[in-house]
C-alpha cells in the first residue's frame, strides 16, 4: 500500500494530527484494536486551558512543581500558550464542556492550585475523543484500518518511508509513507495493574529501540493513586482525581486520613502504599460523602454507576482504591515539533516526550499536550512536505516477525529497568 502520511494510533494525537493535516494528502490511520479502544476514549478528569494571562505564572509552576522539576520549558510554554486555540477547535468539533449560564466552569485537580480544568461530566476523554473520530470519518482523504497491528517500520538511510504490519488474519502488509506519525499511546498493557487497555503495550517504544530513534526518560511511569479495588483481572477502574479535587478523602483501615489527598500523584501513590504496607491491607479507603449527591450524580456519573454495579454507593460508603500504572512520562524523544531523531519520522501523545511532565504529570495535562503537539507536528508537516526518495517495493519477511509481540514487550521492559538503575 502507499500513502502520503501513516498515522499509527487514533487516540486524541492520531485523530487531530489528521484532522489538522491539508486535504489533498492521503492518508491511512491504523490502530491495533476498535477505533473508539483508545486510552483517550478512556480519560476521566478533564483537560486543562490558560484562563487567561493572569493564571499563566501559577499554572507554569504547577506543571514545573508537579514534574519535580525536571520539565522542558519551552514545551511547557507552547502547551499553555497554545492552550485556547486547541479548545476553540474542539468546541469547532462538536466537544460540549460543562457550562454555567454560558460560561465555563472549572474543576480542580491534584497539585493544581486553582480550577482550571475543563470537563464534560466525568467522561471528557470520551466526550473530545468521539467527536474528533466522527470529524476525521467525515473526511475523504483519511482511510481508518482497524485491528492492524505496526510491528516495523520501513527506514532507508535514517529515513522513515513507512511502517509494516498485519491484520487480525495475520496477513502482513507494508505501508509507504512520505511521513510517518507514531501515535500508539502508552505501556500499560506490559502490567499486571494498570488503568490501560491491554493492548497498549509500548510498540513504537520497542520499535525506536530496534532502529536507534533516541527515547528519554523511558523509566518516568506514572502510578494513579486511586484506582477502584477489585479482585478480578484486567483493566482496572480509575476513579479520577476530580473526585478528590471536588473533597473526597482518603482513610486508612482505621478511618484516619493519612495524607493531603490534593498533593501530586506519585506523592498521594506513595503515601497509599506505606498505608497500605502498615495496615497490611490490599486497598485504603476513599469517602466521597464529602461531595454533596446531586454533584455526585451530575459530575461523576459515569464513576456513582460504575461503583454501584461493583456493588459501592458512593453516596453513602467509602470505597476500596488501590494505586496501579496509569501514564508514560517518558518515551520517544522528540523536539518543539514532535519530530524524532530519523528523518520523515513524528511522533505524538503519550508514546512521545517532548518533557512537558518531567518526571510526574500534572493531572489533565496528558489530553491538552497530545492535542496541541499533534496540532505542532502536523503543521510542520505540511511547511517541510516533500516527497520520499524511496520507490520500489517492499518486501514482507513474516518469518521475521515471528514471536515479535513477546520479544518488543522483553525489550521495552529490559530498556525501563536499565534506565531505572542508571538513574539510581
Amino acid at each position: 500500500m502507499k500513502t502520503d502520511i501513516v498515522i499509527a494510533g487514533c487516540g486524541v494525537a492520531g485523530l487531530y494530527c489528521a484532522l489538522n493535516l491539508p486535504r489533498d494528502k492521503s492518508i491511512i490511520i491504523i490502530t491495533k484494536d476498535d477505533a473508539d479502544k483508545s486510552d483517550s476514549f478512556l480519560a476521566q478528569g478533564g483537560i486543562c486551558v490558560l484562563k487567561d494571562d493572569s493564571d499563566y505564572d501559577s499554572y507554569f509552576e504547577d506543571t514545573m512543581r508537579a514534574g519535580h522539576y525536571e520539565n522542558n520549558k519551552e514545551s511547557i510554554d507552547i502547551m499553555i500558550r497554545s492552550s485556547s486555540d486547541v479548545i476553540d477547535d474542539l468546541i469547532k468539533a462538536g466537544v460540549r464542556f460543562e457550562r454555567n449560564n454560558g460560561e465555563f466552569v472549572y474543576t480542580k485537580e491534584g497539585a493544581h492550585s486553582t480550577p482550571r480544568i475543563l470537563f464534560h461530566k466525568d467522561i471528557t476523554g470520551k466526550e473530545i475523543t468521539e467527536h474528533l473520530l466522527e470529524r476525521v470519518r467525515e473526511l475523504k482523504n483519511v482511510t481508518i484500518i482497524e485491528h492492524f497491528t505496526m510491528v516495523d517500520i520501513i527506514e532507508k538511510n535514517n529515513e522513515c518511508c513507512g511502517i509494516i504490519g498485519h491484520d487480525s488474519d495475520g496477513v502482513y502488509t507494508a505501508i509507504q509513507a512520505d511521513y510517518t506519525v507514531m501515535a500508539t499511546g502508552g505501556i500499560g498493557g506490559l502490567y499486571k495493574h494498570s488503568t490501560n487497555y491491554s493492548h497498549l503495550t509500548g510498540d513504537s517504544i520497542a520499535i525506536a529501540l530496534k532502529h536507534g530513534i533516541r527515547l528519554q526518560n523511558p523509566d518516568y511511569i506514572q502510578i494513579h493513586p486511586t484506582t477502584l479495588y477489585s479482585r478480578k483481572k484486567g483493566r482496572r477502574f480509575l476513579i479520577s482525581e476530580s473526585v478528590r479535587g471536588e473533597g473526597a478523602v482518603l482513610f486508612n483501615s482505621h478511618m484516619r486520613r493519612f495524607v493531603d489527598e490534593l498533593l501530586p500523584r506519585d506523592i498521594v501513590a506513595k503515601a497509599i502504599y506505606d498505608e497500605m504496607k502498615k495496615d497490611g491491607k490490599p486497598y485504603v479507603w476513599l469517602s466521597m460523602k464529602p461531595i454533596p449527591t446531586e454533584k455526585i450524580k451530575s459530575h461523576f456519573p459515569n464513576i456513582y454507576r460504575r461503583c454501584l454495579e461493583e456493588g459501592f454507593d458512593v453516596t453513602k460508603e467509602c470505597i476500596p482504591v488501590v494505586p496501579a500504572q496509569h501514564y508514560f512520562m517518558g518515551g520517544i524523544d522528540v523536539d518543539r515539533y514532535s519530530k524524532t531523531s530519523m528523518e520523515r519520522l513524528y511522533a505524538v501523545g503519550e508514546t512521545a516526550c517532548n518533557g512537558v511532565h518531567g518526571r510526574n504529570r500534572l493531572a489533565s495535562n496528558s489530553l491538552l499536550e497530545s492535542l496541541v503537539f499533534a496540532k505542532r507536528a502536523a503543521n510542520n508537516i505540511t511547511g517541510v512536505y516533500t516527497k520520499s526518495g524511496f520507490d520500489g517495493e517492499t518486501e514482507v519477511n513474516k518469518s521475521q516477525y515471528r514471536g515479535y509481540e513477546k520479544a518488543y514487550k522483553k525489550a521495552v521492559l529490559a530498556e525501563i529497568e536499565k534506565e531505572k538503575s542508571n538513574n539510581e
